[in-house]
């Protein structure tokens, strides 16, 4: 099964987790104002709160290449409150997509003002 993602840390191109999304098929770029992005120190966190926007990267991955990308972000769906991300829909200008949000406490002088980690 496809699912459509939208990646805007370390699983962009360019950065340290891209090569997981090699054999990907890249859809598109978007920026998503429902998103505010944080910076987490070694990583960025994005959380659903309205901006001016977090730049992303959409791509279309398989059934495998999905339960990868949950256990980089330290998602379980069977373990919520307990997870470090969320994985939750989002609607971007490619169709509806999956995006990994923070699910810590995060502080304003955290905040990303442009979105772009």
């Amino acid at each position: 099964m496809k699912h459509i993602v939208a990646v805007y840390g370390s699983l962009k191109r360019g950065y340290s987790n891209h090569h997981l999304l090699e054999k990907a098929c890249y859809i598109g770029a978007d920026t998503l104002t429902s998103l505010t992005l944080y910076d987490l120190g070694p990583y960025p966190g994005a959380l659903a709160k309205p901006s001016e926007g977090v730049k992303v990267e959409v791509y279309a991955v398989n059934d495998p290449l999905l339960a990868t990308l949950d256990r980089l972000e330290d998602y379980d769906s069977k373990a919520r409150k307990t997870s470090l991300y969320l994985r939750e829909k989002v609607h971007t200008c490619h169709g509806q997509a999956w995006v990994y949000l923070y699910n810590r406490p995060v502080r304003n002088d955290q905040r990303i003002a442009r979105g772009i980690w």
